[in-house]
């Protein structure tokens, strides 16, 4: 018998093929605020490194990382080892790139890694394939939704069996 629950994770989409997505309007976001506060854990968005090596986050996320717990996911290394794959070895900056992005990863502290289970990645799987069909995506944000859905439903799994406050997730806007 397979770990993964096929008839939960159905129920729980809702299946539903001719309602759309709609996002929801910014003063239903939670953003943060011009001061950064305690609070919950943080799940690091692969954007949030990105833009930090890159120089481009925000100082209030310098701020965030320096007062919150920071937990990483398997997703996040698999995309910026990607990023490592992508670069041209023989472009000026690569090197350099590569090196920061070998240090980020090597920072992170193994026990606040997280590597999603069947319960994560089947119902991310399909809400992401939902949000791609209703959505229209393009093939080539189509992989990002995926993992995007990974980290939700990570959140998801994560509040609904501990008595711990979720971790909220820390996206930063990478172009």
């Amino acid at each position: 018998m397979s770990d993964f629950d096929f008839d939960a994770a159905v129920r729980w989409a809702r299946f539903d093929p001719y309602r759309t997505l709609a996002r929801r309007q910014d003063d239903e976001l939670p953003f943060a605020s011009d001061r950064a506060d305690s609070g919950q854990e943080l799940l690091l968005d692969t954007c949030v490194y990105i833009d930090g090596l890159q120089g481009r986050a925000p100082d209030i996320v310098a701020d965030l990382l320096d007062i919150r717990i920071s937990n990483h996911s398997t997703v996040a290394i698999q995309e910026l080892m990607h990023t490592v794959g992508v670069l041209d070895p023989k472009h000026a900056g690569t090197k350099r790139a590569v090196r920061q992005i070998g240090v980020t990863i090597t920072d992170m502290k193994p026990h606040r890694i997280f590597a999603p289970d069947p319960d994560v990645l089947g119902p991310a799987a399909l809400l992401s394939g939902m949000l791609c069909r209703l959505q229209g995506y393009e093939k080539d944000a189509r992989l990002r939704a995926l993992h995007d859905c990974v980290l939700f439903c990570r959140h998801r799994k994560w509040a609904l069996r501990s008595s711990r406050p979720t971790s909220a997730t820390l996206t930063t806007f990478c172009s």
